[in-house]
């Protein structure tokens, strides 16, 4: 997994399997609540 931040914005690329990458853009905002819902998931 990889997470940069371009400009305003938070890009993460995602391995799939067989190959290729899932890729989202997120704001900060987002970004803090996809880590709250992780963190609750694996403490």
């Amino acid at each position: 997994m990889e997470v940069t931040k371009e400009g305003r914005g938070i890009i993460m690329r995602v391995p799939l399997e067989g190959g290729g990458r899932l890729v989202v853009e997120l704001t900060p905002a987002e970004a803090g609540e996809l880590a709250d819902a992780l963190n609750g998931v694996v403490g």
